[in-house]
């Protein structure tokens, strides 16, 4: 798939603790309407059937406005609902495989946490490259070192694919992100723990355009 490089500007990650009792699928609903172009539905803990109904909601509510929906690591649940892709780490399925099970048009990215990583086969096959993360987080314990804004800029010179950069991104930091290379970025905390997700989303949106 190739799709319009529009659709990377500004990727919602969920994340279920963040968005405690106001619930997810609202939350993403406020950020859609603020700006988001791309929403990644991404559970740690939640039961099969609860992942699915969520998603589920998720695919009702943003196939009519065209914002693709994609599923962290579960190839599973993005066949179950019919999601627009998947996106995995260098641990998960293969890319070739992901191809193959999702059809031709799925929308397939893939982590990028060290140089290295870009040497790979799969950093040629996915559609886009999470690469992160740039600074600091929290919401992924097991989430590798900061790359930093140079680490950023390095790999932006290694490749031409897309690049959603992640990683403790704020509206100060955005706009250094973008200018280092990245084509869009992907947030967690700035937009699922914003008072209004929509403001949030809508500050980050006015940055990427």
């Amino acid at each position: 798939m190739a799709p319009g490089r529009e659709i990377y500007r500004l990727c919602l990650v969920t994340d279920r603790d963040l968005a405690g009792t106001r619930g997810l699928v609202s939350i993403v609903g406020s950020a859609v309407a603020g700006g988001v172009t791309m929403v990644q539905l991404r559970e740690k803990t939640a039961p099969t059937r609860a992942f699915v109904n969520e998603a589920r909601a998720l695919m009702s509510m943003l196939r009519p406005l065209n914002i693709p929906l994609l599923i962290n690591d579960r190839a599973d649940v993005a066949l179950a609902v019919g999601a627009d892709g998947v996106h995995v780490g260098q641990d998960d399925m293969e890319i070739d495989m992901l191809r193959h099970l999702l059809g031709p048009n799925a929308l397939i990215g893939l982590s990028i946490t060290k140089d290295s990583d870009l040497a790979e086969s799969d950093a040629t096959r996915a559609d886009y490259l999470g690469i992160g993360p740039i600074f600091p987080q929290s919401t992924k314990p097991d989430a590798a070192s900061p790359i930093g804004i140079a680490g950023l800029a390095a790999m932006r010179r290694r490749t031409t694919k897309p690049i959603l950069a992640i990683g403790g991104i704020t509206l100060d930091t955005a706009a250094s992100i973008l200018k280092a290379g990245a084509n869009g970025l992907a947030v967690v905390s700035a937009i699922m723990a914003a008072p209004d997700p929509a403001t949030a989303a809508s500050a980050f949106r006015s940055i990427t355009m």
